[in-house]
């Protein structure tokens, strides 16, 4: 539970930071977050190759329990799809870029703040992006504080479903924790996590 306050406390911190010009020059910079996401996703390759039973824990997995990923992008796809109709002002295109996120409040807003800076203009750009991180960042929340609840609910594959990548790290835990025998869901946490971080650049760089 801490650690979820202190991510949202990191989270407000920074919108406090923005809205007073506090932040220096050099952090405002444009290659910035890209170096940094980049240094984020070599980490995430190097504690799973890392894994000493890769192989055995991929090994483990139920072939239909793989296909959860590509339920899970088809549903956040479908009811992304739903803003139309609730953002006004924004196309069938914005609202599956924003969905396109699966919880990846940090590369989706910057891919989307620099591929749409062509079309929208810097602040058209920059306030679909503010709107795909908070869409995202509550996505996290829910499935950080919800879990139990979805677990009990849903069943064993609806929190990893719903934290979307972040099944495989920040919710991960959470998860386990949560349901039966949680530790057998463990691979296809990971799975599910990976196939959404890769899908990420390609869907919004599609529909942007």
């Amino acid at each position: 539970m801490k650690g979820n306050l202190m991510i949202l406390v990191c989270f407000l911190a920074g919108v406090f930071v923005g809205l007073g010009d506090f932040a220096p020059e050099w952090l405002l910079g444009h290659d910035l977050p890209i170096i940094i996401l980049s240094l984020l996703i070599v980490q995430v390759g190097i504690s799973l190759g890392s894994n000493n039973d890769l192989r055995g824990l991929f090994h483990s997995l139920n072939p239909r329990m793989s296909l959860l990923p590509v339920f899970t992008i088809g549903g956040t796809l479908l009811f992304s799809a739903i803003g139309v109709f609730l953002l006004h002002g924004r196309d069938l295109n914005d609202c599956l870029t924003i969905g396109s996120g699966f919880g990846y409040y940090s590369l989706s807003s910057v891919l989307i703040a620099d591929i749409k800076s062509a079309t929208l203009g810097p602040q058209g750009a920059a306030e679909l992006a503010t709107i795909a991180l908070l869409a995202n960042v509550i996505r996290e929340m829910i499935a950080l504080f919800g879990t139990p609840v979805l677990a009990r609910w849903g069943g064993r594959l609806v929190p990893i479903s719903v934290a979307g990548i972040n099944s495989m790290d920040v919710c991960l835990p959470m998860i386990v924790r949560s349901s039966y025998k949680g530790e057998e869901l463990i691979p296809i946490a990971i799975l599910h996590g990976i196939a959404l971080e890769v899908s990420v650049p390609f869907l919004i760089n599609v529909f942007c």
